[in-house]
């Protein structure tokens, strides 16, 4: 709310200046507008970097994904096309909208009889100033009991607390994927609150200038291996830099935390650690189908539970490859990479990645996709599929404190490490009703669920799959904020060093505009 605030204050001290309104706001990612956004089915369909979020003034992603039906009353309107306030005037646009998520749901496999559900209330706040000046914020509440197996794991990789006196860290709470810490609520729920926000300014056609807390997703796919929404929000830095109609440079500096308390502290209650993340990513287009990204992400060292320090000023270098050779590992964690995307024909695009760590051939990952679009003729029909590979060894440092993780959450997939993943995505639409099929097949050899804390711990391997199928059919009111109820089935096969089995129900309404991961 301090940012609105700010926000209109700039606004009411130059009111008198008579700018064109220009939108320069970033798109959503979640999965509906991430799907909508890489549709080559049209002529106008995006050309870009794949580092998300993308931006209004680089594609009209509201206009492509308009609703063009026709309503006789206003509150018609506003249900179906229009967010729930919307305020325009020569040098500014500001739109207001609710968030919910409320379902209810359950578990047949579980004997205690539990009733799940999600209780989420929240609201958007969006809105242009002037020529190049945009802003988002939002502010979302809590409370959700969730099935056993993300429950247990969301509570094995809580806030980590040291003992005075054995040094030995204990888990307490949890943190859910892509919103936060938690505190108990009644005997086996969560209760969490955040807020989340942006600045996007525009000072020239070929710089963009952004700054917040909000999600970003580097990628064509539905996992990043590079840089992924699963992880809590995070406040960053951000410059995109358009070097020439094929070049384009991507500055982005974010501060991480390792959800682990420091055991002294003059305040009354203990600060976490933090840690630098860096990345630098330079994409070349030599055509409209084809683009090349190379990336380097790079966690940097701020100290550890008893010092603090400066971030290397080598954080702050733009060109690749020179904190790997400067700087021992000890300091840093670093993931190399290519990001590629190449549409072969209209609606086909093919994707992939390919990542190292630290320079280590132990340390490989790699991805390879296909999305598909408009399928005999059939319009509103999208079919995804995408393997995952990624190593024993990626993402983790001889540092746990420097793991490539933050909230205690990996950065890139889900899962972590140590896995091969095979995911089957199609959805169809017809007349607002909607159908999304999901299905995921995990093979993990060798697999720490906790790999990637910040603490070294006795870590118990497991070899073995998962299977996940979820479908969901739902009635979409509103295309700009996903707004939709839905009924949906999941179905989840763990078969490690034990057999766990999830059969789970759910019916809902929700304003679907962020991705929480629960297919792992």
């Amino acid at each position: 709310m301090l940012l609105l605030k700010s926000i209109v204050i700039i606004y009411l001290l130059f009111a008198c200046v008579s700018n064109a309104l220009s939108q320069q706001n970033s798109l959503f990612i979640q999965s509906y507008f991430k799907d909508r956004l890489f549709d080559n089915s049209k002529a106008t369909s995006f050309q870009g970097s794949s580092f998300l979020p993308a931006f209004e003034s680089d594609y009209n992603l509201n206009y492509t994904n308009r609703d063009s039906s026709i309503q006789y009353y206003e509150a018609l309107e506003v249900l179906y096309k229009k967010h729930l306030f919307e305020v325009k005037g020569n040098n500014y646009y500001l739109t207001i909208s609710p968030i919910v998520d409320f379902s209810i749901g359950k578990d047949r496999k579980d004997t205690t009889n539990r009733r799940l559900f999600q209780n989420t209330r929240g609201l958007f706040i969006e809105g242009d100033l002037f020529k190049n000046f945009s802003f988002t914020t939002a502010i979302y509440e809590n409370q959700s009991r969730l099935s056993n197996y993300e429950s247990n794991y969301y509570s094995s990789v809580g806030e980590l607390y040291p003992n005075q006196s054995t040094g030995i860290y204990t888990t307490q709470n949890a943190v859910i994927p892509g919103s936060g810490r938690t505190k108990a609520f009644k005997a086996d729920g969560f209760d969490y609150g955040y807020a989340v926000g942006n600045i996007v300014y525009k000072p020239h056609r070929s710089i963009l200038l952004t700054a917040g807390n909000t999600s970003q997703f580097i990628g064509d796919g539905y996992r990043s291996l590079f840089l992924s929404d699963n992880g809590a929000p995070a406040p960053f830095l951000r410059g995109v830099f358009q070097l020439s109609k094929k070049w384009q440079f991507n500055y982005f500096r974010m501060r991480l935390i390792n959800l682990m308390r420091r055991p002294v502290s003059s305040s009354v209650e203990s600060y976490y650690e933090t840690k630098g993340f860096s990345a630098n990513y330079l994409t070349y287009q030599p055509t409209k189908k084809i683009a090349i990204s190379l990336f380097e992400g790079i966690i940097w060292s701020k100290g550890d539970s008893i010092v603090s320090k400066s971030v290397n000023p080598l954080f702050y270098n733009p060109v690749p490859f020179v904190a790997e050779f400067a700087l021992a590992e000890k300091e840093i964690n670093s993931v190399l990479g290519l990001n590629l995307s190449y549409s072969p024909f209209q609606s086909h695009r093919l994707y992939g990645q390919f990542a190292i760590g630290n320079l280590n051939t132990d340390q490989i990952a790699f991805q390879l996709g296909y999305r598909g679009y408009n399928y005999f003729g059939v319009k509103n029909f999208i079919l995804q599929l995408e393997y995952n590979n990624v190593s024993k060894e990626m993402y983790s440092s001889n540092n746990p404190r420097l793991n490539y993780s933050h909230y205690n959450l990996p950065l890139g997939p889900v899962k972590g490490n140590a896995f091969q993943e095979v995911i089957i995505r199609s959805n169809y639409e017809i007349k607002r009703v909607y159908l999304d099929v999901k299905s995921i097949l995990y093979l993990l050899k060798d697999y720490a669920p906790l790999d990637l804390l910040p603490v070294n711990k006795n870590l118990t391997q497991q070899s073995g799959t998962i299977f996940l199928q979820q479908i969901e059919l739902g009635y979409r009111f509103n295309k700009k904020m996903n707004w939709n109820v839905y009924g949906s089935w999941q179905f989840r096969s763990e078969n490690l060093s034990k057999t766990q089995l999830t059969n789970q129900f759910s019916i809902g309404l929700r304003t679907g505009i962020n991705n929480h991961y629960n297919d792992f």
